[in-house]
């Protein structure tokens, strides 16, 4: 009964939503990838408020829920019936009745299993589809027959372009690159390599003048068309970021604004909470955040990021399971060791998948003294918080399910702030074990 009632209440809203797209005709940004999206449509829409009334996706309003919720401009209801048929009746005082508007919309658009984003791609007309990063073990995987299977689903949003709409695409990542294949439309990329439309170079984290030690945000230099601009993200580190910057420049340079002003909006760019995040640790600790979720290779573009930080740092590494890797679940967890082997002093590894990342740390010469086991995120923060000494840099990642926020929350020099800067905050995910 209660998924009968979610489906009809997801119908309901698609229809509302579609209604509501042909009244209105607000430009469409639609995002999707493995990796990135959120951080993606927060830049977008960082650099696009400069310039137009723009409405983003609420947190990782992302699910055959979230996107028609964005359009009508709604809350989540969550498990409350009258709320949803609230929700119902707001979109139809949105449909008879002439409302303000946002001119844009930047929607975030995920798939957690098959048919997700076609679902969303019938009743959108995008004139903008952003695919931000899929790599060799795309999270979700699990759910998909296979790894092609899972980029035709996240590419199936290409067809729903505008006539004149236009892809963007990340360039290095040669699966998403070769999407171009998919569309006669407008195709430009964002990267690093050579060949991007729309090129970062000369990336190196900032840091604060009292302590040298402790990073403040990453600056790069933005190339495009022939012309060189000096860009700066706050809060955040990881090329990561970098590429949420450049798409959303992409986007910015299409619309036709000033492109001076478009690169200094991204100084107000806000990091998404547990996405690289900087936050302050105890004992004069850095806590780099990047607890939202984990696939491979978001994991290790985290330890890449750490690694780039200061040398003098002791830096740790508490790594949970990587959940929906299907068949690829032990190469992937073991592969992730290997790599913080070479990174970090102390590895702490939180649940039973993650133990295969202490056996490939092991199997590189890590010593075993400096590997501590966790069975969930509690226990971890207890142990770690007792671990850290003044001037350790610990980055804290695994994915949703492992509730990595908690470990967080045990090193925050300022607990008082989770709402503010942790993911999983509401009461919903509170109530949870």
């Amino acid at each position: 009964m209660k998924n009968f009632f979610k489906q009809l209440v997801v119908s309901i809203l698609e229809a509302e939503a579609k209604m509501v797209l042909r009244k209105y005709k607000p430009k469409i940004v639609a995002i999707t990838g493995s990796v990135g999206k959120t951080s993606t449509k927060d830049a977008v829409y960082t650099v696009l408020s400069k310039f137009f009334d723009v409405r983003r996706s609420e947190k990782s309003f992302n699910s055959e829920l979230g996107v028609p919720l964005t359009i009508l401009g709604l809350p989540n209801a969550w498990n409350s019936p009258i709320g949803w048929i609230k929700n119902i009746y707001r979109g139809i005082l949105l449909i008879i009745k002439k409302n303000p508007y946002p001119a844009w919309l930047i929607l975030e658009v995920g798939a957690d299993k098959p048919g997700d984003i076609k679902r969303v791609a019938q009743f959108i007309n995008p004139d903008f589809v952003i695919i931000t990063c899929i790599g060799d073990i795309p999270v979700h995987v699990e759910f998909f027959d296979s790894k092609e299977h899972l980029v035709e689903e996240k590419s199936s949003l290409i067809p729903a372009l505008k006539k004149d709409g236009i892809l963007i695409l990340n360039e290095d990542d040669e699966t998403v690159r070769l999407l171009a294949s998919k569309t006669k439309n407008i195709t430009v990329t964002c990267g690093f390599h050579e060949g991007a439309t729309f090129r970062a170079s000369n990336d190196e984290f900032n840091y604060g003048e009292e302590n040298k030690m402790h990073p403040l945000g990453v600056r790069f230099k933005f190339n495009y068309k022939g012309s060189s601009l000096p860009a700066y993200m706050a809060g955040c580190i990881g090329r990561n970021h970098i590429y949420s910057g450049l798409m959303a420049l992409a986007v910015a340079h299409e619309a036709g604004v000033n492109m001076l002003e478009a690169v200094n909006s991204l100084t107000s760019y806000q990091t998404p909470p547990g996405r690289l995040r900087i936050i302050e640790g105890v004992k004069n600790s850095i806590v780099i955040d990047d607890t939202y979720n984990a696939s491979p290779n978001a994991t290790l573009a985290a330890l890449a990021a750490l690694q780039e930080l200061p040398k003098e740092s002791r830096k740790i590494a508490v790594l949970g399971d990587m959940l929906e890797l299907g068949k690829h679940t032990e190469e992937a967890h073991k592969a992730i060791g290997e790599e913080a082997s070479a990174v970090v002093s102390l590895l702490v590894v939180v649940g039973m998948r993650a133990r295969t990342i202490a056996t490939g740390a092991l199997e590189k010469g890590f010593s075993k003294e400096n590997i501590i086991y966790c069975e969930n995120a509690y226990e971890a923060g207890r142990i770690v918080s007792g671990n850290i000494t003044e001037g350790d840099i610990v980055l804290v990642k695994g994915s949703q399910g492992m509730r990595m926020e908690r470990v967080v929350l045990a090193l925050m020099a300022h607990p008082e702030k989770k709402k503010e800067l942790l993911v999983r905050q509401e009461k919903e995910w509170l109530d949870k074990p």
